[in-house]
């Protein structure tokens, strides 16, 4: 593991290699990135009863945008909303907690589809391109490439959860 590693980052400052050279093999842990196809989350229900997928498992992404630890945050503020939403609507009856709790779901679904759907796919084109090699692809990368990274990383940035209720 350790020098499968190493031949990876042969490139990489000395600092960086003396760091991987004096780590112990029981520290260094290998996961390979997983890639969802965004195609599943317009086709498929992210809920079942009173389940629901969120984090990672509902957008997982590889790192080239570094959007996943914030739209996990902001999954948690939405889901938080639209469950505190549905849980006070009152109607008169206490035995609808069920109920109200899907319908909670069933909103932070539709709210979250179109958002981790942009999410993944800018991410997955984002790293296609980065991980693209020849002649074309290089001088897009060069030219373009680090415009329209910052471009669509501050459009991806920039989204708000809606407020959340204060009940006293």
């Amino acid at each position: 593991m350790k020098q499968f590693v190493l031949s990876s980052i042969k490139d990489a400052r000395n600092g960086v290699l003396d760091v991987v050279e004096r780590t112990t093999l029981d520290c260094i842990s290998y996961a390979p990135l997983r890639q969802r196809s965004p195609w599943n989350l317009l086709t498929g229900d992210i809920v079942q009863n009173n389940v629901c997928v969120i984090g990672d498992a509902l957008h997982p992404m590889t790192p080239d945008l570094g959007q996943g630890g914030c739209s996990a945050l902001e999954d948690s503020v939405v889901l938080a909303r639209c469950l505190a939403e549905a849980l006070l609507t009152k109607n008169g009856k206490d035995d609808e907690y069920c109920e109200k709790t899907k319908m909670g779901l069933q909103k932070f679904s539709k709210e979250r589809r179109w958002r981790s759907f942009s999410l993944i796919s800018a991410a997955y084109l984002v790293g296609l391109v980065q991980e693209s090699d020849g002649v074309v692809i290089n001088f897009l990368k060069k030219k373009f490439m680090s415009r329209l990274s910052v471009g669509i990383v501050m459009r991806m940035s920039d989204f708000d959860c809606g407020k959340l209720l204060i009940v006293s």
